[in-house]
């Protein structure tokens, strides 16, 4: 079973997520800011990492570059979820190494869809 760590700030965004997620079989963990998504996901090693960006504290973009620059977490793909539509944030998420971009709302399909092709190595967004 795929392990799925969702680091975001709002508690019904995580919630609508968390439930996308554990209804088709995929074990999900939670962390509300960007440190604690980065300490998480060095502890647990999930499959994939599903990052906010705007959060207090260390932001998405930061928790990003230190999970895909990490010697022991660089293999996890990160896929940026967020409200942020504009093409120089695409552009910034790429340049600190995240595999997917992702704009919210996100249709089940769709978020399944993006965590299966990262999984298998692929880079989308």
């Amino acid at each position: 079973m795929p392990r799925v760590l969702i680091v975001d700030d709002s508690p019904t965004e995580t919630y609508a997520f968390q439930g996308m997620l554990e209804k088709h079989g995929i074990e999900v963990l939670t962390a509300d800011n960007g440190a604690d998504g980065v300490a998480l996901a060095r502890q647990e090693l999930p499959d994939v990492v599903l990052m906010d960006i705007v959060m207090p504290g260390l932001n998405g973009f930061q928790a990003t570059r230190q999970l895909t620059k990490g010697a022991d977490t660089a293999h996890i793909p990160v896929v940026i979820v967020t409200t942020k539509d504009q093409e120089t944030d695409r552009v910034w998420g790429r340049r600190q190494g995240a595999s997917g971009y992702l704009v919210k709302p996100v249709a089940e399909a769709e978020l399944l869809k993006t965590i299966e092709a990262v999984m298998a190595g692929k880079t989308l967004g």
